[in-house]
């Protein structure tokens, strides 16, 4: 069953090269093969939740060059939904993802008492098995040959199954298991931009973090993310996540799947979902639940790679207020610094005494500012930051002094992020920085780590006997990057710690916002790894401005939230190349629904601010305007990503996963459960080919039913000139505030509630409060309020809105109210003889301030009840009660 992926690979990998290039990759092939294993003692504990095995070489088996000669299995229920497999050397420590990196159980000693191999004893069974009542996780390992399966107890369907073909060296590691032939739908294996969100068969994802820009496609860019999630009819999910920092391939066939690694451990981690929301807060429960982001954080960003001075800051910020669109965040690249030096300012163009006055009034207009640093010291003699970095020593090494490396400044050290040493200087100079200019926000770039010298050779590990599909043209790992013999602290090598990099940049980033302001930090990194959405937000890198990056920025959104990094988004109107009309109006359409919204451009490319152009600075109106309108339900995403781990932009399969046409739906993508946007993707558009998952939709600019659908339904909508469609789900309430220039004045606005009916009459949805900037969100001493609402319609036609106040130690939610409330997918289209309104049983009188308004649209009736007066931190129920 297995040797087909086998003779599909070869073929596969004998295209990459040509002439001798393909005889000598065969013979690396060949010296790479592995003898097959055999159990030769296993057991399992008493609870059946963990199990340990003694696996050596086949009888009659040969260990060839590199092989481990013995390994160690051990296997772990270590919850009812999370099943974790390790297979390492029994007799050598080798590297892991350290503990302190992503804190995890430890192994627990579980001692082999079984005989050893020819001790006359008898051989282990055949199969051994690791199951509990309360799990829906079977873990099967089989003796002769080894290898092992994991399935799923309620339905029997097998999620993994490994063939007896494992290879187990020193720099070379490769299992492969089968999936089931059209049925499975993965999703994930990042960072690539893809032309697809569902991963196509017959791909390869190269797992090495590298300063290749995003507009190129399917090749390894910033992040390494070896983690899928598979999705199969009737709607059932599950996660499998390889926690390994080494670089690796990993092919996917459509029928298998194979990981081929240049080292670490195979230490694999199974999650049974059953559905995708479960699936993202089990992962996250493990590598560690995303960063709540400030409330400002999801304004409006402009930033530029060549904004000339500080006058040219200024007139950006004018030129929006006077086209009256949002701007929340003033960004600056590279352009601020003296020299490209971190922590510095260019005292010609961006004085202390120009910058610091500007940033000044960005402040008291309730604005931002943030600016970019790279991992990458200037060694110039001259440079403070340089001198207390040497002082302290914290630098990587190499051949036993700092590594030498070229980027931005010229010649560089990197800060070994690593030694805890580095850390605390990293705190020390971001103070040091934000006594001068006190930035809200920091933006890390460069950091996988780019190196404009390619550096020479040094020993065995910059050359590895596999070499990986870097670039895609199996570039060597050293090329535009630090070398994989450096050295970290603690003696660990750069070729295993390699991709860990921009992570730990994050974490120190992180901690040292926190620490100097006090505040809920807000760090954007461009380099990512699993576990990185703790500390920070993620754009999608250096992307162009063309139709197709548009339509695939969708892609990576999407992935990004698979792998617990929610706050994310793409340059909009492009970074590289220059844009059009069009193109940036169908863009910030298109972008003011990322979760991270920022133009940014190249240096050397025509200026793309939305105000630049009449129809563009018309659509940033309308479409940032619904952002700010959406900003309470959005930011409430944010707490529920917290706390559960859930994407803020989800595929649509999140909610409709017993929906297997949604599996590919990629141009479309879902706000929480209830919002559906589809913008318009191509040049010269003047349809939308949208899809509808079963259910009501209601269009969230008329309030009309779009579409009434029992099984799904693909629609053609005429493009919308100055917006994308945005769609409430039926069932779904939401808390809208008004649109204003800043999130802090939008905040100041009363609540309304727009309740979408489902065709049951019921709706349901939450609001979240707290101050936006407190580090904690929704902890048990921090102050918040969080509301949920329901709504039902009873036999006599009478609607009741209820509110419930789960939690509520944010006070100024005691002084916010709801003004309006109003009420989508009534069953009578016609206008009710009289229509009643009951605030907390008493009647609004029709004199009062209160009234109602009701009107038909698409067939199903519309009531808006305006005039309210109802807190939102105290419970009430409104009634509706229409009479015919």
């Amino acid at each position: 069953m297995m040797a087909a992926p086998s003779l599909l690979l070869s073929f596969w990998l004998c295209l990459c090269f040509v002439g001798g290039f393909c005889s000598q990759f065969q013979e690396q092939q060949q010296q790479l093969a592995g003898g097959g294993h055999r159990v030769a003692a296993v057991k399992v504990d008493q609870r059946g939740k963990r199990l340990r095995a003694d696996v050596v070489p086949a009888a009659g088996g040969s260990l060839s060059t590199g092989d481990v000669r013995r390994l160690d299995v051990y296997a772990s229920l270590e919850t009812d939904t999370r099943l974790r497999v390790r297979i390492t050397d029994a007799d050598h420590p080798r590297w892991e993802v350290p503990q302190d990196i992503i804190p995890r159980p430890a192994p627990e000693d579980l001692y082999l008492d079984a005989p050893r191999p020819g001790s006359g004893a008898s051989s282990p069974p055949r199969t051994s098995v690791l199951s509990s009542a309360g799990s829906d996780l079977v873990f099967t390992i089989h003796a002769s040959p080894f290898r092992f399966t994991v399935s799923r107890r309620s339905t029997g369907d097998i999620l993994f199954d490994t063939s007896p073909n494992l290879v187990f060296k020193d720099r070379y590691l490769e299992v492969t298991s089968a999936l089931p032939a059209g049925r499975a739908s993965l999703y994930g294996l990042g960072e690539q931009t893809k032309r697809t969100f569902r991963l196509r068969h017959n791909d390869t994802f190269t797992l090495w973090n590298a300063d290749i820009a995003a507009a190129n496609f399917d090749l390894n860019l910033y992040g390494s993310h070896p983690f899928y999630m598979d999705v199969r009819p009737p709607g059932t999910a599950h996660g499998v996540l390889l926690l390994s920092s080494n670089g690796m391939d990993v092919l996917y066939g459509g029928d298998y799947v194979t990981y081929k690694v240049i080292g670490g451990v195979l230490d694999f981690y199974f999650f049974a979902g059953p559905f995708p929301l479960a699936v993202v807060d089990q992962y996250t429960q493990l590598v560690g639940r995303p960063a709540p982001m400030p409330y400002w954080s999801f304004g409006f960003h402009q930033c530029r790679y060549g904004y000339a001075n500080v006058s040219d800051l200024k007139g950006v910020v004018a030129g929006y207020a006077k086209a009256k669109i949002p701007l929340e965040v003033m960004w600056t690249d590279i352009d601020y610094m003296n020299k490209y030096q971190d922590f510095t300012l260019d005292p010609i163009n961006f004085p202390f005494s120009e910058l610091r006055p500007f940033v000044d009034r960005l402040h008291q207009n309730g604005q931002k500012y943030v600016v970019i640093i790279d991992p990458g010291i200037s060694t110039d003699p001259t440079y403070g930051t340089f001198i207390r970095g040497m002082q302290q020593d914290i630098f990587l090494k190499r051949n036993g002094t700092n590594f030498l490396a070229n980027v931005w400044p010229g010649d560089v050290y990197f800060p070994d992020f690593m030694n805890p040493r580095a850390a605390e200087f990293w705190d020390q100079e971001i103070s040091r920085f934000r006594r001068a200019i006190p930035v809200d926000g920091l933006w890390i770039d460069m950091n996988e780590l780019s190196n404009f010298f390619n550096p020479e050779p040094l020993n065995a590990l910059d050359d590895p006997p596999y070499r990986i599909n870097n670039s895609g043209v199996h570039r060597p790992i050293n090329n535009k990057t630090t070398p994989a013999s450096a050295v970290h602290y603690g003696g660990v090598t750069e070729y295993d710690a390699h991709n860990l990099f921009g992570l730990l940049e994050s974490r120190a980033t992180n901690r040292a916002l926190l620490r100097d302001t006090g505040r809920r930090p807000f760090v954007l990194s461009r380099s990512t790894f699993v576990g990185s959405g703790r500390y920070t937000a993620h754009w999608t890198g250096d992307n162009d401005a063309t139709w197709e990056d548009l339509r695939y920025s969708i892609n990576t959104m999407l992935s990004f939230g698979l792998f617990g990094v929610p706050m994310v988004g793409a340059d909009i109107c492009g970074f590289g190349k220059n844009t059009t009309e069009e193109l940036c109006g169908r863009w910030i359409q298109l972008g003011a629904f990322y979760p991270f919204a920022r133009d940014h451009s190249a240096k050397g490319t025509i200026r793309r601010e939305l105000y630049l152009w009449p129809s563009v600075a018309a659509s940033a109106r309308k479409s940032l305007g619904l952002r700010y309108r959406l900003l309470p339900y959005i930011y409430t995403l944010m707490y529920e990503a917290h706390t559960t781990g859930a994407p803020i932009a989800r595929p649509l399969f999140f909610s409709y996963p017993e929906d297997a046409t949604a599996y590919g739906v990629d141009r479309q993508f879902l706000l929480g459960r209830g919002v559906l946007v589809s913008p318009v993707l191509e040049q010269g558009a003047t349809t939308v080919d949208a899809y509808f998952p079963a259910g009501r939709w209601f269009s969230i600019y008329d309030h009309s039913l779009a579409v009434d659908t029992r099984s799904g339904e693909r629609v053609t909508l005429p493009a919308l000139a100055d917006a994308p469609y945005v769609h409430v789900a039926g069932g779904s309430i939401l808390p809208l505030q008004q649109s204003a220039m800043t999130t802090a004045r939008a905040r100041r606005t009363p609540f309304h509630l727009l309740v979408a009916l489902a065709d049951d009459g019921t709706a349901a949805g939450e609001l979240f409060l707290d101050d936006g900037e407190s580090p904690e969100m929704g902890a048990t001493k921090s102050e918040f309020s969080l509301v949920k609402f329901s709504c039902a319609t009873w036999s006599d036609g009478m609607i009741r809105l209820r509110s419930q106040v789960v939690h509520n130690s944010y006070a100024p939610s005691r002084n916010l109210v709801i003004s309006k409330v109003v009420l989508m997918g009534l069953q009578s289209p016609e206008p009710p003889k009289k229509l009643t309104v009951y605030a907390n049983g008493s009647e609004v009188e029709e004199n009062s301030v209160a009234g109602s308004r009701y009107h038909s649209r698409g067939g199903l009736g519309v009531t808006h009840v305006d005039g309210l007066s109802l807190v939102v931190g105290e419970e009430f129920e409104l009634k509706v009660v229409m009479s015919h």
